[in-house]
């Protein structure tokens, strides 16, 4: 691995775990053994490096959740658990500390984010909902763009810390509440059995 694609890895680590605003460059230095000046070699200032790992991040995420919408072995109810589950792993539990960072400090950065994860997760919920009509699963008589567009503005909504505190609304079980909402405006009598069934193995 090259020493910039390692120093994107390392500090990408570092800030899901700690935060973009709290991790320094000379933390970084150090965690990667080198000087504060070999660092600048590869990434001129913090801002450049942050938008680098956060790309790198969106990216990485939304070539994991494709493969997931493109296997049909799992039916669009399952589908849509097995994407939050890659996503809280990737994302180390979605430590929403890191991302209010990122979005307080670099502004700009996360709205380039937020707009690529967008047009992406329009497009993946869209065809899972053209899926699970097709299948049964979802009512036939829903707009599937209205749909696709308010499960991002759902997921987007709980990740606001001052209106779902972490202490009251731990992460992993917002999802859940969030993915069961969502689904049972949508599903049918048939799919109605398929999420209880989900549910429940995630209650037990």
């Amino acid at each position: 691995m090259e020493t910039k694609e390692l120093i994107l890895t390392e500090s990408l680590d570092m800030f899901i775990n700690h935060g973009f605003k709290s991790v320094t460059m000379d933390e970084i230095a150090n965690k990667m053994g080198m000087s504060k000046k070999t660092l600048y070699t590869h990434y001129k200032n913090k801002s450049e490096l942050v938008a680098a790992t956060s790309l790198h991040m969106c990216h990485h995420i939304c070539n994991g959740v494709e493969k997931i919408s493109t296997c049909e072995d799992r039916n669009p109810i399952e589908e849509l658990y097995e994407i939050k589950s890659y996503v809280m792993r990737e994302l180390k539990g979605d430590n929403t500390s890191s991302i209010y960072q990122l979005q307080k400090y670099y502004p700009e950065i996360h709205k380039l984010v937020n707009k690529q994860m967008y047009d992406f997760m329009d497009n993946c919920i869209y065809r899972n909902v053209e899926r699970g009509i097709d299948l049964g699963l979802y009512r036939d008589n829903i707009d599937k763009t209205f749909v696709a567009r308010m499960y991002f503005i759902g997921i987007q909504g709980i990740k606001d810390i001052s209106i779902f505190p972490v202490d009251q609304f731990p992460q992993d079980k917002l999802y859940d509440q969030y993915l069961e909402y969502h689904l049972r405006g949508i599903v049918t009598p048939t799919g109605r059995k398929i999420l209880n069934q989900l549910t429940q193995s995630n209650h037990d």
